[in-house]
């Protein structure tokens, strides 16, 4: 069986390239592509939203599918996917065959980004995952670092639609034989118990609770993605000063995720998730005694840290409360509610940002402590008490 750093290297490259070439494709190929096929990029974000709640409804199923048969198999289909997802896009003339594009990227998405990922060190780990899901999300905290730039030179130097091309040619070249033939296979990975069998897993106080936080805290968090330079240049601002901030949130994750990984290893997750939620409204605080002309760097870093550490709460807080039984079935579960948050957030707050400017924080604030309170109420088990 691979060792630990070898599975963490492996899966961190492989959720690198999973995110870069899908989740973050449309910051950088959206508007080429709308002018392209003469649609209004409303439209195209429109299926692309679509596309993130396609992945949300198929998520238990995977995860299910991870608990009973392992991990690897998964994570390959998912190149495979993505990779005819991106072959569709960049064949695309229409309206109708970008939303089929869209179609399979959702389901590639589904089936091959962080929570499949995490269900898999769930079922090779157990309850010793937490490293190795901290391993992996520190590595594919550089994504949109890589990503970004990438489709950025593929765009000005190939073209857009070579750039999917080419995107979907790392998947079927690098993406799929890592994962496929790198991995451990199926009978190297724990058996699971008798009781880890695929049930019926009622939606229980605390499994309500997560999954009302995960989604109050991923829906700042893809606002903020979508809407962040104009939330600052709205509060005061100026355009310099708004990109360089947004440009903080990335460090801000890594080095969060360095803090996870280092300083907090040795608390319980909810201790991290709890810190995660937090950060935001602190930084939103920064910027209302500040003013966002000295304080826009310092409210960046503050969410950035906070998304940061929320990516690896999502998949280290349940296995800690519920165990690694069923583990895969019950992210999926938790996390269906998030990536649909995650969909309708851009659309959501851009019209709340037209109506109210940067008083649109207030929302925010409001959803990250309502989703602080969810886990505060959480009721941990006695091995979890802190």
């Amino acid at each position: 069986m691979p060792s630990r750093l070898s599975v963490i290297l492996i899966l961190g490259s492989t959720q690198t390239l999973a995110w870069g070439s899908s989740y973050y494709l449309p910051a950088i190929l959206a508007d080429p592509i709308s002018r392209s096929l003469d649609i209004s990029s409303t439209w195209f974000f429109a299926a692309f939203s679509a596309s993130l709640l396609i992945a949300a409804l198929i998520g238990p199923r995977v995860g299910r599918t991870i608990d009973t048969y392992g991990g690897r198999e998964v994570l390959a289909v998912s190149n495979i996917v993505i990779a005819a997802g991106l072959v569709v896009l960049g064949l695309s003339y229409t309206p109708i065959t970008l939303a089929v594009a869209w179609l399979l990227l959702g389901v590639g998405m589904g089936l091959g980004l962080y929570d499949s990922a995490f269900a898999m060190l769930g079922r090779i780990y157990g309850m010793e995952a937490r490293s190795a899901i901290t391993g992996i999300s520190l590595l594919a905290g550089f994504a949109s670092t890589i990503g970004w730039p990438l489709t950025a030179l593929g765009a000005a130097e190939l073209g857009w639609r070579n750039t999917c091309f080419a995107w979907a040619a790392v998947h079927i070249l690098i993406g799929l034989p890592l994962n496929r033939f790198m991995l451990p296979k199926p009978h190297d990975v724990v058996k699971q118990t008798e009781a880890s069998q695929p049930v019926h897993m009622p939606f229980d106080r605390n499994m309500a609770l997560l999954a009302f936080a995960f989604a109050a805290g991923w829906m700042v968090v893809a606002a903020m993605a979508a809407h962040l330079p104009r939330l600052l240049e709205a509060a005061g601002a100026t355009t310099v000063q708004a990109v360089a901030a947004g440009a903080l949130i990335g460090p801000a994750q890594v080095a969060a995720r360095i803090a996870e990984a280092s300083i907090l290893r040795n608390q319980h997750p909810i201790v991290s998730a709890r810190l995660s939620m937090i950060a935001h409204p602190i930084g939103v605080a920064m910027l209302a005694l500040f003013g966002a002309g000295g304080a826009a760097g310092v409210f960046a870093a503050f969410h950035g840290a906070g998304s940061g550490i929320m990516t690896i709460a999502r998949g280290t807080v349940p296995l800690a409360i519920f165990g690694p039984d069923n583990y895969g079935y019950r992210l999926g579960l938790l996390g269906a509610p998030a990536r649909m948050a995650q969909a309708v957030a851009p659309l959501l707050f851009g019209l709340l940002i037209d109506r109210y400017g940067a008083g649109v924080l207030t929302a925010s604030v409001v959803l990250s402590l309502c989703g602080f309170v969810a886990l505060m109420a959480l009721r941990l088990p006695a091995r979890g008490s802190i």
